[in-house]
């Protein structure tokens, strides 16, 4: 066991008798900061890393919604026909085959974020995303080249998933890195601005498809539009991200300013000492990042991700037409999620993920029993109710999970954390669901999972320590400008009272 170092484990008695040497451990422990220590952020640097990371994130999810959205037509396409739940569920289980390897793929790249630095790693996962999903627009029809083309879908989904592993961890991190303390959640939540706006942008592309082709026309080429459409992304991201400086935080710690090939020589040695390291010694806040996620997870893509699946095959509600309600209700999410990031920072992130989370425990069911009623009007307001308790957890979740961890280990355990969690709850939400319908014969069961996710999420958030407004976990703090540096320097030694 670890010997403990806090001033509680210390015998009293031994203090008394050595208290100069004892104040002298406690400072060689705690030494004062010094007015280098301290970093002055840079706020243009903190608005081009903000929207750099954003816009990978909003990639990341552009991707997968269009998958999620296209789900009936990709089925058609890819899966031999028959029974449409069969079709369906096939392509549920290919959606959700792709988050089998994030974990993997957070712990390849997650460590080596930690080693080699964030923006060379976050660069190379916008080069792996916007080949995957290109690519599965350009694969020729399971009527063309039969089964080669489901095989040929999951390759690149494995691909995608590969390097979504590296991504939602590296991107968090290097947001929260940069920014000062008293404003990381207003940045953070420029990162899940980013998750919207890529489920906008895959929603509305899908509605004017819809709109504007046929059926036929869909099925023959018209799906393939919203794949190809990833190439320009990915190019716009990875200029964005490669005109970036690493991060402050890990431009501080030591070794931080090796050189990537030095570092990059070390690091195949090293990769399974720095996983253990992670499960070993930091099981704890592993753990709480993993119910976090999960609960979190569970409730977003059942909502942004499931729901115009659900309301077309369960309720019978015309495709575009849900799709078109929940591309106002994420508008509006939209519309509020950085002020939520400011609430954060002033209120601190417990009490808004706790409102996020007590929204879905207390307003799932009845928000699908209004969404069952099947009018425009009680649709939209179900939507809306369990849009309003996701924003609460998106514009602070960001901020919130990489304080849990140290600077040394942060994009590491925060990959490998995010991903088992993405990969076990996230990414089979839509086929668990799918399948609790199918089994219990209840539209209900939706708002069943989603009321169990946010237990355990409120259990949660009551076990994590608060964070607004506090350095990152190894690191000194980070502050606006010089004024504020001095007089936290000046807090340490306060004037002498004669």
């Amino acid at each position: 066991m670890a010997a403990p170092d806090n001033d509680a484990s210390l015998d009293s008695a031994a203090v008394r008798r050595h208290r100069v040497l004892f104040r002298a451990i406690e400072k060689r422990r705690h030494p004062k900061l010094r007015r280098s220590d301290i970093t002055v952020t840079d706020e243009a640097a903190v608005k081009r890393a903000t929207k750099a990371a954003a816009l990978g994130n909003a990639m990341e999810w552009y991707d997968f919604g269009i998958y999620s959205y296209l789900a009936s037509t990709i089925g058609r396409v890819f899966f031999p026909s028959g029974n449409d739940t069969a079709q369906l569920l096939s392509s549920f289980a290919t959606f959700a085959v792709a988050f089998l390897v994030r974990p993997v793929g957070g712990m390849v790249f997650g460590p080596l974020g930690d080693k080699v630095g964030r923006k060379r790693i976050l660069s190379l996962t916008m080069i792996m995303m916007a080949v995957g999903t290109f690519a599965i627009g350009l694969i020729p029809s399971h009527a063309v080249i039969g089964l080669w083309a489901p095989a040929l879908l999951i390759f690149f989904r494995l691909v995608q998933g590969f390097s979504t592993g590296g991504e939602y961890g590296g991107a968090s991190t290097f947001i929260a890195e940069y920014a000062p303390d008293k404003r990381r959640g207003f940045f953070g939540s420029f990162l899940e601005l980013g998750t919207l706006a890529g489920y906008v942008g895959a929603s509305g592309l899908v509605v004017v498809l819809q709109i504007l082709l046929s059926d036929e026309q869909m099925l023959s080429w018209g799906w393939r539009i919203p794949f190809l459409v990833a190439a320009p992304l990915g190019l716009i991201g990875l200029y964005l991200r490669l005109k970036l400086d690493e991060t402050p935080a890990f431009r501080k710690l030591e070794g931080g300013q090796a050189q990537a090939s030095e570092a990059a020589e070390t690091a195949e040695t090293s990769a399974a000492a720095d996983l253990g390291k992670i499960f070993t010694r930091y099981w704890r806040p592993l753990l709480l990042c993993l119910a976090l996620v999960a609960a979190y997870n569970i409730t977003d893509y059942m909502l942004l991700s499931y729901m115009p699946t659900y309301l077309s095959d369960e309720l019978g509600y015309g495709t575009h037409h849900g799709l078109l309600i929940l591309l106002l209700v994420m508008v509006l999410q939209m519309c509020v999620i950085t002020r939520v990031g400011r609430l954060s920072d002033r209120f601190g992130r417990k009490p808004l993920l706790m409102t996020g989370m007590l929204g879905f425990l207390f307003l799932s069911l009845p928000s699908f029993l209004l969404i069952r009623q099947g009018s425009v009007v009680l649709i939209s307001l179900g939507l809306l109710l369990m849009g309003l308790s996701l924003v609460a957890m998106l514009g602070t979740m960001s901020a919130a999970l990489p304080a849990i961890f140290p600077t040394h280990v942060r994009y590491g355990s925060l990959s490998v954390a995010y991903n088992l969690a993405t990969s076990v709850f996230g990414g089979t939400t839509p086929l668990v669901i799918t399948a609790l319908i199918s089994t219990f014969d209840s539209t209900l069961m939706p708002a069943y999972y989603a009321t169990g996710a946010a237990a355990v999420g409120v259990v949660a958030v009551l076990c994590m320590r608060e964070t607004a407004n506090k350095p990152l976990a190894g690191s000194p703090p980070s502050v606006e400008t010089e004024a504020e540096a001095a007089e936290l320097v000046e807090a340490q030694a306060p004037r002498p009272r004669f």
